[in-house]
């Protein structure tokens, strides 16, 4: 028998004892003679049945349909060993010091992994394995390339540190490499969203994002001590990679974070939360949607397009690539370079030849 799944048709085809589920085809198998008691069944009454004899279930005229994806609430719980393995890992890696976000993606993406193969033990997986893992799971859910990305890498970490063992990596199917431009505000655009809110607190975090090109985990990482006035200058400590660097601290800015620190007086964090402690990236995010929303802004521009603009803005007021990668804190002169394909300082100087008709 073959249809759409569904949950309460597989609950009910998995209680009996009738039935078996075939893993080749992709179908509940169950006696002939026991189809006109399913067929009354209420749950089945507008359900149209395509039956299939056991020794044809698959011709090469007609292709049995591809079973629909799995979700990650409908997998198997992971297996007491195989999170036994995962708990070790994550103890290597903070021992390593891999961010709290590393860490947490990894075990995510390792989790599910493991809990799609839950009939195997992890010595027994292979780069085949991974790569049905790949078709059957990440392709069919329509997941992005950075998360399949994600979970190559995560497998990679957790055999070589458990297994002490390598995957061929050309066998474990990365994705063709996406080439997409940052997402870029006008300044026009970007002044509204700054304006935008009505308390200064938001307001500080979001202005100081754009003025200095700072990540949100930067931004609310920012300590008084930070601040060097006297120099000009915000101190980045930690940031992405464990890289500190400094960014010039403009004299608006410094202006705006004297009058936010007599109205609000932190302590340790420049942006505190309740209780004192560190303003939390969630409510971050809201802020700035709701900036978004309120400067009538009609793109789901998030935080990291105010990053994008810092750049794409020095670049158009005549900065060099050099200094712009240094201020961002990127490794290599490539990411950098991505800003030159969306500033307009070289593309609105072309004329068009249709003007010329």
């Amino acid at each position: 028998m073959q249809f759409a799944y569904d949950v309460p048709f597989y609950a009910y085809f998995k209680r009996r004892k009738d039935t078996l589920w075939s893993k080749e085809y992709h179908m509940w198998m169950l006696p002939v003679d026991k189809l006109g008691e399913v067929k009354n069944e209420p749950l089945f009454k507008e359900v149209d049945f395509q039956i299939r004899p056991k020794n044809n279930v698959h011709t090469n005229s007609e292709k049995v349909t591809q079973s629909p994806a799995k979700m990650p609430s409908q997998l198997p719980n992971l297996t007491r060993d195989t999170a036994f393995f995962m708990d070790r890992l994550v103890s290597f890696m903070t021992s390593k010091r891999y961010s709290p976000n590393t860490i947490k993606a990894y075990r995510d993406a390792l989790s599910v992994f493991f809990r799609f193969h839950s009939n195997k033990v992890p010595s027994e997986i292979s780069e085949a394995d991974v790569i049905q893992f790949n078709n059957e799971y990440i392709l069919r859910n329509e997941l992005s390339g950075s998360y399949q990305n994600q979970v190559v890498n995560a497998i990679k970490l957790f055999y070589r540190v458990h297994e002490n063992r390598s995957f061929v990596i050309e066998a474990l199917h990365r994705p063709r490499p996406e080439k997409r431009l940052p997402n870029v505000l006008s300044k026009e655009d970007v002044k509204k969203i700054l304006d935008a809110p009505v308390n200064l607190k938001h307001r500080m975090m979001l202005a100081l994002s754009y003025s200095c090109g700072l990540r949100r985990s930067e931004v609310l990482n920012l300590q008084l001590s930070d601040i060097q006035s006297a120099r000009g200058l915000i101190f980045i400590r930690e940031a992405k990679g464990k890289k500190d660097r400094v960014v010039p601290l403009s004299h608006r800015i410094l202006e705006m974070l004297r009058e936010y620190y007599r109205c609000f007086r932190p302590k340790q964090y420049l942006f505190e939360g309740q209780g004192g402690k560190r303003y939390s990236d969630r409510s971050l995010e809201k802020v700035m949607q709701q900036a978004v929303q309120r400067a009538s802004i009609h793109q789901p521009a998030t935080l990291h397009w105010l990053r994008h603009s810092f750049a794409t803005h020095l670049l158009e007021s005549g900065t060099d690539l050099r200094t712009i990668q240094e201020l961002l804190g990127h490794k290599s002169s490539k990411t950098t370079e991505l800003y030159t394909h969306v500033s307009n300082r070289h593309i609105q100087n072309v004329r068009s030849p249709f003007d010329d008709l």
